[in-house]
């Protein structure tokens, strides 16, 4: 049977993709610049370094013919702690020998700042301020900055129109657009309504789906009631039957 091997797997030195995630060992922060530095100062193997590194073993050696796609600035794993000399000097003694990351790398936080949009879709953002203007005029720049991730000078002109690409902007979703969620645009919106003293936006379909809801359970409630009923009664006559079929044939019989 074969095992479900996701995308983000990894490849063996080898080539061969990695099927369990536990096989994968920690890498350093920079692996490319690492493996530029221990090629340089370092008489480790290229599979050690591809090991380590968790590159291809061809990767280290485009490194180290300098054939690489970019010229790659070493970076001393020494000086950052990943590695130790004591582990680079077993290393140098058995060609077979695995290297053992001494420090992981601290994992990368984002602090926080503005929304984080992918360059694709950057330049839709005028788009998406100017729809969030028209449509919601109760928001502030500093909602609509955490709305789509802009500046506040770029929604001031956009208000102006004195943008410098004011001609092409055209009003677009931004929810569409995929600048923002549906809840994080409700949510603002209703902020800003309340911030105005205004009632928030209903969406009245809801409350037409409550009220047909609650009708067709109300149908469902006395349709089963009638059947209670119904079926107490078929009871009620099945039992008074047989005790007027008796007394009719002993009146029978007695004549």
């Amino acid at each position: 049977m074969l095992a479900y091997i996701p995308p983000d797997a990894g490849r063996s030195v080898k080539g061969r993709p990695i099927l369990f995630l536990e096989d994968q060992l920690a890498q350093p922060l920079m692996p490319h610049a690492t493996a530029s530095w221990l090629v340089d100062n370092s008489s480790l193997t290229f599979q050690q370094i591809a090991e380590f590194c968790g590159l291809h073993i061809l990767e280290v050696q485009a490194i180290a013919d300098d054939t690489a796609a970019t010229k790659l600035t070493g970076r001393d794993p020494l000086r950052s702690g990943e590695l130790t000399q004591e582990e680079i000097e077993r290393g140098q003694n058995d060609p077979d020998y695995k290297l053992q990351m001494h420090r992981e790398p601290d994992q990368a936080v984002r602090t926080k700042g503005p929304r984080y949009t992918p360059v694709s879709k950057r330049q839709d953002k005028p788009d998406g301020v100017a729809w969030l203007i028209r449509n919601h005029p109760n928001l502030t720049d500093g909602q609509i900055g955490k709305l789509i991730g802009t500046t506040r000078s770029t929604i001031q002109a956009i208000r102006e129109r004195s943008h410098w690409n004011i001609a092409n902007i055209q009003p677009k979703d931004p929810v569409t657009l995929g600048l923002t969620s549906q809840r994080e645009l409700d949510a603002a919106v209703a902020r800003a309504a309340k911030a105005a003293g205004a009632e928030a936006p209903r969406d009245l379909r809801f409350d037409e789906d409550r009220e047909a809801l609650i009708e067709e359970l109300r149908a469902e409630r006395e349709a089963h009631a009638r059947e209670a009923e119904a079926a107490l009664a078929a009871e009620s006559g099945e039992g008074e039957a047989p005790a007027a079929a008796d007394l009719n044939a002993d009146t029978l019989f007695k004549s």
